[in-house]
């Protein structure tokens, strides 16, 4: 039998193989609050061994984009429940990734009250959909005061109580992909003259604090992280310190314990190439579960896993078209090809309307 479909050690967890599926917005909440059409699209998929959910915000200010899903409140908890109970219901385990969109945003897709917050007071480049008025340029964001980033912290904190509560296995940081706690890691977007900006060990910061008060919370066997060093998404591009800020990024979070990195490799959709020194370092440094992701097919995966290089390997895209992804895998059956016209429109379109193979 292939390693892929073998079971896995996940800390206190033991997965039925190790394919994960990779989070991917899909902007089908209403009200941000994820509902049965919801829970029918990550009970399709529970043939992976782990499931990590799509973007979910820990905070109002976090919702940056349209209809995406958040898990401050009881209602967003209560609803998160029937998703992780129909998972479990098919022997899969799911972590909540946690994302809150940082200076990527708009005011028009905030609740009354909320505010685009980033390390500084620096526009990203780029437009953002709104249901309310179409597309529109992102604002600058609001600079966060000492008061906003312990506040944020505690929206972390209390979001990942909530996971706890609504039944998930444990929750992934999202420090990628250019949301709010990668802001803090770029010079470009994270111009602070205080403790959280400046030198690599300041600009880490925040997201260690993060990491190690959500894992204080909920316990280091159910924090985690995604990282995406080299990526270009959402203005934010590699710098000449990359290598050795991931390299430190690593090491502290390997101090902390918490129970898995996530390394995301976005050069299959044009970005540049993660140097592989760096994702070696990060290897060596962090002694727990490393999930790799970014444009995998079996072949690959497989390489990756028996070289030991990867502990598990997440796939994102294939997944859309193919909820029997692992079963296609298994006995070599076609893929189906997704439609691109219907990632982030609302309804089952595009999303739960994916035939499994006969």
């Amino acid at each position: 039998m292939k390693s892929l479909f073998s079971e896995a050690k996940l800390g206190n967890l033991t997965l039925k193989n190790k394919v994960v599926m990779a989070p991917m917005t899909r902007s089908r909440s209403i009200g941000n609050v994820p509902g049965d059409l919801v829970a029918t699209y990550y009970e399709q998929r529970a043939e992976a061994g782990l499931i990590i959910t799509e973007g979910t915000s820990p905070s109002p200010n976090g919702l940056g984009y349209a209809r995406i899903p958040g898990i401050f409140s009881e209602e967003q908890t209560k609803a998160w429940k029937k998703v992780t109970d129909k998972v479990h219901a098919k022997g899969s385990k799911i972590f909540v990734q946690l994302m809150h969109t940082g200076r990527i945003g708009h005011e028009l897709n905030l609740p009354n009250g909320a505010k685009v917050l980033g390390p500084s007071a620096i526009l990203a480049k780029g437009q953002m959909w709104t249901d309310a008025d179409g597309m529109k340029d992102h604002p600058t964001p609001k600079e966060m005061s000492k008061e906003e980033l312990n506040q944020t912290l505690e929206e972390f904190v209390n979001a990942s109580k909530n996971a706890i509560k609504a039944g998930f296995d444990g929750v992934e940081l999202h420090a990628a992909n250019g949301y709010l706690l990668e802001q803090f890691l770029h010079p470009s977007s994270n111009q602070r003259t205080d403790e959280y900006g400046g030198s690599i060990e300041n600009r880490i910061r925040f997201i260690i604090e993060v990491a190690k008060a959500v894992s204080t919370a909920i316990g280091k066997d159910k924090t985690a992280i995604r990282l995406s060093p080299y990526g270009a998404f959402n203005d934010l591009f590699p710098f000449p310190e990359t290598h050795e800020e991931y390299s430190l990024l690593a090491e502290k979070l390997n101090e902390i314990g918490i129970v898995y990195v996530h390394l995301v490799d976005h050069s299959s959709m044009g970005a540049p190439t993660v140097e592989p020194e760096t994702v070696k370092n990060i290897r060596n440094a962090f002694k727990g579960t490393l999930i790799l992701s970014g444009g995998y097919d079996l072949d690959r995966a497989e390489k990756d896993l028996t070289s030991g290089n990867a502990d598990l390997v997440a796939f994102g895209k294939p997944f859309l078209g193919n909820p029997d992804l692992v079963t296609r895998f298994q006995k070599n059956i076609p893929l189906v090809s997704f439609d691109q016209t219907t990632l982030y429109t609302p309804g089952e379109k595009g999303y739960t309307d994916y035939p499994k193979a006969s």
